[in-house]
């Protein structure tokens, strides 16, 4: 009776450190000499205020619901998992190895190859610090944000080196054939009547990502691996007492979460961009650990912190556009939510779970003096 409510844990104490973050973030603004008011309502209008706005909304979120999913395996079973960026660069390169050498005439006939092409590839990035955890005892933090940057440089060195076109000064693939390029929400929605903006970059991708929210509610919850991986992540002692093997565990968690990561080149680039330039990712392997926490770990919860940083990414964009605001500061926003969403959590919580244990005890006592009938 004394702690608070699921409800309060899920949603109330992410929405009051969004809220500080804010507070926050206006006294910035204040201090640069700009109206917070205005530089608010003008991030709602750019983002929220048109197709065009959604459309990039919905892009960006997209991105952090892959990524945010990644890390949140990951979590269950008690594992940090900071490679979502390298993870999802060599997905992009098993995405764009597929689109570029197997020719096929239409986009339904490629996307499930592409699909697994950067589950693998993500999977295998993944693959080598699972293991270095699992046999050698290697701290998975230390290693996947190694991994980043050799995954960095090993993409860099096959985009100048190997699959850039001759004569084309840009390090990134030649363009991916017509049969794979991917509808955007204008080309799905336009036969229902629906209009939406033709140059948004939102696209199918969106639909895989909420498919693969409810396929990680299903494989965390309602299976026996995604129950072995609850019980390795709430306590290793427990899960070996029962026979669940922690180098299995690991492997598979981190499998599956380098395999959401590299999923994320689905929309990025081959949905986007259709084709792999250097910098594709644009810091979301980094973005999806803040959609994690903000999340719990959960899938509905990741959607909606995934809409939120995409909110913050297209709003801001906008701010910097249209007003003397630098861009540098929506870093700084969107830095303060991490901030207070993850290692400032417990400074939200335990206020809110006071809160709730002064109103139990109120509760009770008040129950305890009525008269029993």
């Amino acid at each position: 009776m004394d702690r608070m409510p699921k409800w309060a844990d899920a949603l109330l104490v992410p929405l009051l450190s969004v809220l500080i973050a804010f507070v926050i973030s206006g006294l910035v603004i204040v201090a640069i000499g700009e109206n917070p008011w205005e530089a608010l309502k003008l991030m709602i209008t750019g983002a929220l205020g048109s197709t065009y706005g959604w459309g990039y909304t919905l892009y960006y979120a997209t991105n952090f619901i892959f990524t945010g999913l990644a890390v949140a395996v990951a979590f269950h079973a008690r594992m940090f998992n900071i490679g979502g960026e390298g993870q999802a660069m060599l997905g992009g390169l098993g995405v764009a190895l597929v689109c570029l050498y197997l020719p096929l005439p239409h986009w339904l006939l490629v996307l499930p190859i592409a699909i697994i092409g950067g589950a693998i590839f993500g999977a295998a990035w993944a693959a080598i610090p699972a293991y270095l955890q699992a046999k050698r005892g290697s701290h998975i933090v230390i290693t996947t944000i190694m991994f980043n940057f050799i995954g960095a440089a090993l993409l860099n060195y096959l985009l100048v080196n190997v699959l850039r076109p001759e004569g084309n000064m840009d390090p990134a693939t030649a363009k991916f054939p017509e049969g794979s390029h991917l509808p955007t929400l204008h080309d799905l929605l336009a036969p229902l009547g629906i209009e939406f903006s033709r140059s948004a970059p939102a696209n199918v991708s969106l639909l895989i990502a909420l498919l693969a929210c409810y396929l990680f509610w299903l494989l965390i919850w309602r299976t026996r691996l995604g129950y072995e991986i609850r019980t390795y992540g709430n306590s290793e002692t427990a899960a070996v007492y029962a026979g669940y093997g922690p180098t299995k565990i690991i492997m598979a968690a981190m499998l599956i979460s380098g395999g959401l990561a590299g999923m994320m080149a689905i929309n990025n680039v081959m949905g986007e961009a259709e084709r792999l330039v250097l910098n594709a990712v644009e810091g979301a392997g980094f973005i999806g650990i803040a959609v994690a926490l903000m999340g719990r770990s959960h899938p509905v919860g990741v959607f909606l912190a995934a809409i939120l940083f995409g909110f913050l990414y297209q709003g801001g964009a906008e701010l910097a556009l249209w007003t003397s605001i630098p861009r540098e500061l929506i870093v700084v926003i969107q830095a303060l939510v991490i901030l207070f969403t993850g290692a400032l959590d417990n400074m939200v919580r335990m206020p809110v779970e006071k809160v709730f244990m002064a109103l139990n005890k109120r509760k009770a006592a008040k129950a305890a003096s009525e008269p029993a009938e």
